[in-house]
């Protein structure tokens, strides 16, 4: 997707204007819903209808995540959810490759 920048004034009541172009790349018209979703210091807008997340569900796949990355074991996992771990973790990660190195189990 082409990157996007526009600027909206909030108002004295919390309110905004999405841009047109905004609206026009999440094809969404009067009446759509939005789905604000805020990460860190991030602010993420989708149509509502696209793919939510569960914030729940987020803070435990951040949690894998971050022990993918620090390379504890996942072998435990079922092998679907232990591919969609890894590909979260924006590696690629080829599980039939040999292993280099000493592995401790």
């Amino acid at each position: 997707m082409r990157t996007i920048h526009e600027t909206a004034t909030l108002t004295s009541k919390g309110q905004l204007t999405l841009p047109k172009p905004i609206r026009q790349a999440l094809g969404v018209d009067t009446g759509g819903k939005i789905l604000f979703s805020l990460r860190g210091g991030d602010v993420i807008v989708t149509r509502a209808d696209a793919e939510h997340e569960d914030p729940a569900i987020g803070a435990f796949l951040d949690l894998l995540e971050a022990d993918i990355r620090a390379g504890r074991n996942v072998n435990a996992l079922p092998g679907d959810l232990a591919h969609a771990l890894i590909a979260r973790a924006n590696g690629a990660v080829d599980l039939i490759e040999d292993i280099v190195g000493d592995v401790a189990l």
